[in-house]
């Protein structure tokens, strides 16, 4: 019998350090509730946990493609950094729903993701965004989350804090900023170049501050106390 939408936020909540899907932002709430959709649905014809992580990595691999496809190719990419994101949501959902939730799927999920980001990466790169920004946003954010994997290997009972530079948001400055570099190639490569390197810049600006937050948090979670080694 597949989950409901409270047994599956239960169930979410508790494998996201007790973080409540049907509490948060309207944004938040409808993302989750989208995914739990699409992941029902596959689970409901035996779709399997990774076959979606595949066909996320995939639509990743897509995206360096899609922009060197002329004018309309930034906003193709875009489309298929959406599809992407919902994947990745949706692999998890299946996994949930259907009980098949294991540490060998957290690790595949969590190196699909990574090179996921790199492909989004190189899209910027290819639209003229110089590689040192490319380079930096990349390190960032994959610092981000080795400090969060590192933490919990360390005894962090949680996730320690949703920052403002999580995977969601990530790909939505990615998809934001890959439809208006599709706009602004109508008036020319050099302000679909610049236009790209904004939305690398402010990648790296939500990187910096993310890390930052997780930083407090996990001292705060692991921070020395009187009469620890």
């Amino acid at each position: 019998m597949l989950l409901s939408w409270d047994q599956y936020a239960t169930r979410w909540s508790g494998l996201h350090g007790g973080v409540d899907p049907r509490r948060g932002s309207v944004l938040f709430r409808g993302w989750l509730r989208l995914a739990y959709g699409v992941g029902r649905m596959l689970a409901r014809v035996g779709v399997r946990p990774a076959a979606v992580t595949a066909l996320g990595l995939l639509l990743c691999a897509l995206v360096p493609l899609a922009v060197r496809a002329g004018r309309p190719g930034p906003v193709i990419a875009a489309g298929l950094v959406v599809l992407s994101g919902l994947a990745d949501s949706a692999d998890g959902a299946v996994a949930v729903i259907t009980n098949r939730v294991t540490r060998l799927g957290y690790v595949y999920d969590s190196v699909a993701d990574r090179l996921g980001e790199a492909a989004w990466l190189v899209a910027f790169w290819l639209l003229g965004t110089p590689v040192w920004l490319v380079v930096a946003a990349g390190g960032v954010s994959w610092l981000h989350e080795y400090l969060r994997a590192r933490a919990t290997a360390a005894g962090m009972r949680e996730i320690g804090v949703v920052s403002v530079a999580e995977r969601p948001t990530r790909g939505i400055v990615v998809a934001v900023g890959l439809v208006l570099a599709g706009l602004a190639s109508l008036a020319g490569p050099a302000l679909r170049t610049g236009t790209a390197t904004l939305a690398a810049a402010a990648w790296l600006l939500l990187g910096v501050v993310g890390l930052g937050q997780l930083t407090v948090a996990v001292h705060a979670a692991l921070g020395h106390r009187p009469g620890d080694g």
